[in-house]
């Protein structure tokens, strides 16, 4: 109440209600990575977290796809030595993958020149995949190595920013094991130790190979530590995507075109074409590799159709590319999931038993035998396999954080939960910093967060019968504070909530009775 000085009637007005906590998002990652450029109207956006919504923003501001290139290199056979001095030749294979195409009887592999850029693509998926609003850090161009510090500096640029809730690196995929697993214990340290409000998605090195051959999954294990395991999920193995057409690659992806003319020359003369049509064809793939275009001479476009409906060798070739550069880490797809998801469900659904879209299957089957050390190993960190089921599809089939063997951190869905509640609470009740410590600002927080909750129970975001069994808010003198607390300045609250758990083992017991009737 004021002091009155003057005669008269004064109206005062008070608030009879107390303020409402909003929700954050749930769903915003944030993807650091190269791109081909990082311009807004003439401002570099270069080491700039800046919020896209959709890939034509991102090819606004980032630019477009990078040039993959490939050489084909033909699979040479062997001498072994026998020990009567006899010798006979034995097919080498290729390193990490078999033959992708033959001609002629040689078999062929595909081996990709320069550094494999992930991001591009991988924010296909993610938009594919349902996502939304995200954030994108462009720490260099494709004219540039993937390095470990300029994604370590793009996790730091993070720190300024609020909105964003999970953290993907596609491109770390493209560092060496060992710098790669650094990296990702720097995201774990940024989201669970730095910000506390984040959740990481992290790939597994070399996910597209077989674990019990490569031991990518012991090795991801081994190495990752065991700080800040509840702020993330890993997800295993790759994906093979039908991001990349057909239509967006030509012969522009060979490094090597002198030997693709001869493949296909020697393709050709195998042909039983008339005289006139194979002098034509013979003339069109003579036109790879020219330097200088002629009137006379074909598009690259028309250059790339016309091989295509002449050669099938060019077309195998053209496939094993896509083959190549479809093969991509799940993160981003996941993150997109988890937008989904969030968006039809609510950040308390588990993000798996979900179909991935853009994906024609895992590059590794996983059997349910095989999967059992995945999802459930005395070290706990669980990784989540992504499987095809007939009939189903590919899909996520797991929903652990990496801290596995935690009864509070188990699952994803909880952990994530209980962030959005932290964060929409604490920003709720930054109002009531410095208001006086007495029981109406008690009174008044605790309405607030029991509110709040209560919508959150009605959602399904809570267990319980009732609210009273779904959630507690203690607050107040004797109760959560003691007098030397309000002293010092301090208002303590305690907030219980029951998170609603995935079921994820559904056991249902048959057993035989006798005739009743």
């Amino acid at each position: 109440m004021g002091q009155y000085k003057t005669p008269g009637v004064y109206i005062v007005e008070k608030n009879a209600f107390p303020n409402s906590v909003v929700e954050v998002a749930t769903a915003v990652p944030a993807f650091i990575g190269y791109t081909a450029q990082a311009n807004n109207k003439g401002k570099t956006l270069l080491n700039k977290a800046w919020r896209i919504s959709s890939m034509s923003e991102f090819i606004n501001f980032f630019g477009g796809p990078p040039k993959s290139q490939f050489s084909l290199n033909e699979i040479k056979p062997a001498k072994v030595e026998k020990g009567n001095g006899e010798a006979k030749t034995k097919a080498v294979p290729a390193i990490q993958v078999e033959a992708e195409f033959s001609s002629n009887g040689t078999e062929y592999v595909l081996e990709q020149l320069g550094t494999r850029y992930f991001l591009y693509h991988s924010m296909m998926l993610f938009f594919q995949n349902g996502g939304g609003a995200c954030y994108v850090v462009s720490v260099g161009n494709f004219e540039q190595e993937i390095e470990k510090p300029k994604l370590s500096a793009g996790v730091n640029v993070l720190l300024k920013e609020q909105e964003p809730t999970m953290v993907v690196i596609p491109d770390a995929m493209s560092l060496k094991e060992g710098d790669c697993i650094n990296l990702q214990q720097a995201v774990l340290g940024h989201c669970g130790r730095v910000m506390k409000n984040r959740f990481a998605i992290l790939d597994v090195h070399d996910g597209y190979k077989e674990a019990q051959d490569s031991g990518c999954i012991e090795n991801f294990r081994n190495d990752l530590g065991t700080n800040n395991l509840d702020y993330a999920a890993a997800y295993y193995p790759w994906l093979n995507t039908s991001i990349v057409q057909l239509n967006d690659l030509s012969f522009g992806n060979v490094a090597n075109q002198d030997k693709l003319q001869s493949l296909l020359k020697a393709e050709l003369d195998q042909q039983k074409l008339d005289d006139k049509k194979s002098k034509e064809i013979a003339a069109k793939i003579s036109e790879l590799g020219a330097k200088t275009k002629t009137s006379e001479m074909s598009t690259d476009d028309e250059l790339h159709k016309i091989l295509s409906v002449a050669c099938p060798l060019y077309n195998n070739i053209m496939t094993a590319i896509r083959a190549k550069v479809n093969l991509l880490p799940p993160s981003a797809g996941m993150a997109g999931i988890y937008s989904s998801v969030d968006n039809s469900r609510g950040v308390w659904k588990a993000p798996a038993n979900v179909s991935m879209n853009a994906v024609i299957s895992p590059a590794v089957e996983i059997t349910h035998a095989e999967q059992e050390d995945l999802n459930v190993t005395t070290a706990g960190k669980s990784i989540n396999a992504i499987r095809t089921f007939i009939g189903e599809g590919t899909l996520v089939w797991g929903a652990r954080t990496l801290d596995g063997n935690s009864l509070d951190w188990r699952y994803i869905n909880v952990r994530r939960t209980m962030i959005m509640l932290e964060e929409s609470i604490k920003l709720a009740t930054k109002a009531y910093v410095f208001e006086p410590n007495v029981k109406n600002t008690w009174v008044t927080i605790k309405s607030m967060i029991s509110n709040f909750l209560t919508g959150i129970w009605k959602r399904g975001g809570l267990a319980g019968a009732s609210p009273e069994d779904a959630f507690g808010v203690f607050v107040g003198l004797g109760e959560t504070m003691t007098p030397e607390d309000i002293l010092e300045g301090r208002l303590n609250v305690t907030v219980l909530v029951a998170i609603s758990r995935p079921a994820e083992f559904i056991e249902i017991t048959f057993q035989q009775q006798l005739q009743k009737s």
